[in-house]
């Protein structure tokens, strides 16, 4: 058997109503015990002491674009997934925009293949909801879930025609599948760049309106309602959106969402003033679509994790080169590489006491697994919990460490963040996925006792 045990750590699994000073023993890759003192009646195992850290379930990402195949220049599964245990996450679904795009059971099938022989934590693929995510026909549902798709999705581009999205959510609610949609209404953020506010009237740029993403959750809301499916909102930026949502889950409508951490903390002024605030810039790494927005829609979304009316918090992961960023800001691919930074940004959240650390906890681990019902897809109960017989899936962080954001050390190919020379509060140390460790913070391996084998990926 291998047998890892830590042992005097601050073990926090909100599922499970649990935090304090308590060991942890996994065993052949799932969690055996947790309890006080049960690391000193383990023998014959590599130990971790973590004495100041806290231990979670590893993290649970609802949305990351892992490009392969088709863009393997810009990420590809081996350097996505490494981001990822760098993060803390291991559990990550990949969005369907790929080439070929994730339409038929041939593509899903070999992406599996794929993902068998080079990721370095669990990979869950998502499904197009339309062939080649054209927006003009469903691709076939039943044959994507029997290969093992968690979700649908043409993230990227908002399925606009409604009846169209109808016929998903009606199949959704036959094979009980998420449809994940990326609201934004496309006649009113064509040639959009950014927030429409004040920022974008400085900069001369067109803007994609907070009505444009409300419209859209404001409909697919309305036909989730009639049709029993199961709508998740990728990506939620508005205040408008979580009142929305809000208001339909308690009518009980059958709908779930999540926010990334940059819409949880970053506002629109980064496009333009950067951090100094000295000049104005057009910041391409600060491009994202649906776009940063003002300070109302953050408090907003902070309350909505808080409050439980957002349920994931989720990466959006989107690697670009070098090429798709530096360019003129009207040509400049939308998106932020995420996976690396996610927790220690989400953090600033906990820090300014918006909510509890265990409520981050909760929206990256158990909730997103609740919201998809990932443990049942996966044949894996207690998937994102500490509970014993669930995978040994941890992560081990210090909630108050400050680092610089240094995209050099970036595992992800996707160098493209805000983000660069920020000191941010709150780091991942060690990341277990299935009882393996894939990844060790090199400050901290002398310290934690670590043999050769935890020495990264």
């Amino acid at each position: 058997m291998t047998t890892l045990a830590i042992h005097n750590a601050r073990i926090i699994d909100p599922e499970l109503n649990l935090d304090g000073i308590v060991d942890i023993v996994l065993v052949d890759g799932h969690i055996a015990r947790v309890g006080p003192n049960e690391a000193e009646m383990v023998i014959d195992a590599e130990r971790i002491d973590a004495t100041g850290l806290v231990v979670s379930a590893g993290f649970v990402d609802l949305h990351c674009h892992l490009r392969e195949p088709g863009f393997e220049y810009k990420e590809t599964i081996a350097t996505g997934t490494a981001a990822a245990a760098r993060g803390g996450f291991t559990t990550v679904c990949a969005m369907p925009n790929t080439s070929p795009p994730m339409d038929s059971q041939a593509s899903i099938e070999s992406l599996l293949r794929q993902i068998e022989q080079s990721a370095h934590v669990r990979v869950l693929p998502i499904g197009c909801i339309t062939v080649g995510r054209q927006g003009n026909e469903l691709a076939p549902a039943g044959e994507l879930v029997d290969s093992g798709v968690v979700a649908l999705s043409d993230d990227g581009d908002a399925v606009a025609d409604a009846a169209l999205m109808q016929a998903a959510l009606s199949y959704s609610s036959l094979f009980n599948l998420p449809v994940s949609q990326h609201a934004e209404d496309p006649s009113l953020v064509s040639d959009g760049q950014m927030h429409e506010g004040w920022v974008s009237t400085r900069l001369g740029l067109r803007g994609r309106p907070s009505s444009a993403e409300e419209i859209f959750v404001a409909r697919d809301i309305a036909l989730a309602e009639l049709t029993g499916g199961h709508l998740h909102i990728a990506h939620v930026s508005t205040a408008g959106s979580v009142s929305l949502i809000a208001a339909a889950k308690a009518r009980g409508v059958n709908v779930t969402a999540e926010v990334t951490p940059h819409h949880l903390t970053l506002t629109h002024e980064l496009v333009a003033f950067g951090d100094s605030y000295k000049e104005i810039d057009y910041n391409a790494s600060a491009k994202v679509n649906p776009p940063l927005r003002v300070d109302s829609d953050l408090k907003a979304l902070g309350i909505g994790i808080r409050d439980g009316i957002i349920d994931a918090i989720a990466t959006d992961h989107a690697p670009h080169s070098l090429s798709d960023k530096e360019i003129e800001f009207d040509l400049a691919a939308p998106g932020i590489s995420m996976l690396e930074t996610a927790f220690s940004l989400a953090m600033t959240r906990v820090h300014d006491e918006t909510f509890p650390l265990g409520t981050l906890i909760r929206s990256l681990t158990s909730a997103p697994v609740r919201a998809w019902d990932l443990d049942k897809r996966t044949g894996l109960p207690g998937l994102g919990t500490l509970s014993p017989g669930a995978p040994a899936d941890l992560v081990i962080f210090d909630p108050d460490m400050e680092w610089t954001v240094e995209t050099n050390d970036f595992l992800s190919k996707g160098k493209n963040t805000p983000l660069a020379g920020r000191v941010l509060k709150g780091k991942v140390l060690v990341t277990i996925s299935g009882g393996e460790i894939v990844y060790t913070d090199s400050i901290v391996a002398g310290r934690l006792r670590l043999g050769d084998r935890s020495e990264g990926i």
